[in-house]
């Protein structure tokens, strides 16, 4: 965005007003990225680039699966307890398994639909 120099302290501007909405704020120094922090770029395939859809956690789920019995899974509750290999029971995302404990309240769940992170104990 365009802006007009309000202020100076001796050489460099000290205050700006933006020629689009006529605000006026502090000068901030535009950013400068250095060639040896960019990304480097992309090849381009003829393809468009497709994002993992959740097919992974889901074929990683069904494995799973395969040697557990849903009729042992608990009802989730957020102010249970769980172990890594538990299985959950959740109202919205149904039987999953979980995965890893992260920190003292927080755990993370492998639902058919993807791996969740919700509360507990």
């Amino acid at each position: 965005m365009n802006h007009t120099i309000v202020s100076m302290i001796a050489i460099r501007p000290a205050r700006v007003q933006c020629n689009t909405c006529n605000g006026v704020h502090n000068y901030r120094k535009e950013k400068t990225i250095h060639p040896a922090e960019k990304a480097p770029a992309a090849k381009f395939s003829g393809h468009k680039s497709r994002k993992d859809s959740g097919d992974s956690a889901r074929r990683e789920w069904a494995i799973l699966q395969l040697d557990r019995d849903g009729a042992r899974a608990s009802n989730y509750d957020m102010k249970a307890l769980y172990k890594v290999g538990n299985l959950v029971n959740h109202h919205k995302f149904g039987l999953g398994v979980v995965k890893q404990l992260v920190g003292s309240n927080k755990v993370e769940i492998l639902f058919e639909e993807g791996v969740k992170l919700l509360r507990c104990g």
